[in-house]
């Protein structure tokens, strides 16, 4: 047990990190297998079809080979929701949590690789952030749940609906975009229920509570909700989570104007619809209008908005905020030429800067990649592979509606995006580095033209 603990304190909380999420994934796979997985009549399911199930929910993607309803049973559909809820919150919050209540005491290594996983600002009070995080999450769930149950139950009976309501929070709050409105129409999402302001509502509230993130809400209630108390991540992601909302909103009003479906909806159910749309874009996958009528200004539009994402130390994938944000500010200070980079009063340090051009950089460049050749084996348009991509990338989940025709090898590659998606590439980068090599010096300043 000594020599174990002496191997662990030598992996890197990265390795760790990737290691945990792939070991949940080939879990989540093998049960995805077994007969009892799917209802009767669907045929066994590939180990491949079931690796891509069980990624898409570890990562909280919600990209799908098959509908989720009409394929898989009770208990695949249980499997599913699992691999959700630790993928959402994360398997380290769970494991924290568990020793938490043995009493044994917490090692440094562990509250390393809980900081990395959670994207937390410092290692203290790392256990009772835990705590919160894992009671708030289930808590909201429940909520969720309860008041899906009173729309759900009438239709289809108190057990089924009770099991739609607390699948279908759990799924918006982790913005996963699985859903089960199969038993309506196969892969129809909330299309069915599109101009319902009920249900619609509760799952845009659960996606905008996952996606600010555990520290934001944390700073909201420490602070009773005064936003000039807040510390400067949680304002600059209230902020920009509010304003990519709005924004979204009113662009895609304006751009699907050419779309006769749309143009044809009553104007509640337009207001409705595109900001579900902004808001569900943005990592949760769900969709409650058809995504392929849509004009392909407002598919970019979506694009642009699921590469965004939601924010760090939260359920949703892309970016994220503060990365975009950030990249604003740089934008600005160069624009002004001002040296430091500023925001509500406080001065951003340099080195997010780089961070933020990283990320950025890393995440657009694998997804151009996968997009191009993704777009050359399947034949598709660019824009309908470029789409695909980020949605996994992201951990989005939306769809143009050519997940289920694409072959192994794009297959295969979107896997590798939602799995880089959810562990971020950042992480997946250092996972793979050694700082064996990192000079203690520094080299001399040469001056390069830039633009």
């Amino acid at each position: 047990m000594g020599e174990f603990r002496k191997k662990l304190h030598r992996v890197s909380p990265m390795k760790i990190i990737l290691t945990g999420y792939l070991f949940i994934i080939l879990v989540g796979a093998g049960l995805l297998c077994l007969p009892i997985s799917v209802k009767a009549g669907e045929g066994l399911t590939s180990f491949s079809d079931a690796v891509f199930t069980a990624a898409s929910a570890t990562c909280v993607t919600g990209l799908v080979r098959f509908d989720t309803y009409t394929h898989w049973s009770f208990f695949g559909q249980l499997v599913i929701l699992g691999l959700i809820q630790v993928g959402g919150i994360g398997f380290m919050t769970f494991a924290i949590y568990v020793v938490s209540m043995t009493k044994k005491k917490i090692g440094l290594t562990t509250r390393v690789v809980m900081q990395n996983a959670i994207s937390a600002p410092q290692m203290g009070g790392i256990v009772k952030m835990t705590r919160f995080i894992l009671m708030g999450s289930l808590l909201m769930e429940g909520i969720g749940a309860l008041l899906l149950s009173f729309y759900f139950c009438p239709r289809l009976g108190f057990f089924k609906g009770i099991w739609f309501g607390i699948f279908h929070s759990i799924s918006a709050f982790c913005n996963a975009g699985f859903d089960l409105m199969g038993n309506m129409a196969a892969f129809s999402s909330l299309t069915t229920v599109g101009n319902n302001w009920y249900v619609n509502g509760i799952i845009m509230a659960l996606i905008v509570i996952g996606g600010l993130g555990f520290f934001v809400w944390k700073d909201l209630l420490n602070n009773r909700f005064s936003f000039k108390k807040l510390r400067l991540h949680s304002k600059l992601v209230v902020t920009m989570t509010g304003a990519l909302i709005l924004i979204g909103a009113v662009l895609l009003f304006l751009f699907e104007q050419g779309n006769q479906n749309f143009v044809n909806m009553p104007a509640s159910e337009k207001t409705l619809s595109v900001l579900f749309q902004s808001i569900t874009a943005r990592t949760a996958g769900f969709n409650s209008m058809d995504l392929t009528t849509m004009t392909q200004a407002g598919q970019f539009l979506l694009i642009c908005l699921m590469f965004i994402g939601g924010s760090a130390g939260s359920t949703a994938g892309g970016i994220k905020t503060t990365t975009f944000a950030v990249f604003l500010m740089s934008i600005t200070a160069t624009m002004r030429q001002k040296k430091n980079m500023e925001a509500f009063g406080r001065r951003v340090e340099d080195s997010a800067a780089r961070v933020a051009a990283s990320i950025f950089c890393m995440y657009l460049l694998l997804t151009l990649v996968v997009s191009m050749t993704i777009s050359s084996l399947e034949g598709l348009p660019l824009l309908t592979a470029l789409f695909e991509s980020v949605s996994a990338m992201g951990t989005v989940g939306l769809t143009l509606g050519v997940t289920t025709s694409l072959g192994m090898v794009s297959k295969w590659l979107l896997i590798l995006l939602m799995f880089i998606g959810r562990v971020g590439s950042i992480t997946f980068l250092i996972a793979f580095s050694s700082d064996k090599n990192r000079a203690v010096s520094r080299l001399p300043v040469e001056k390069i033209q830039v633009g």
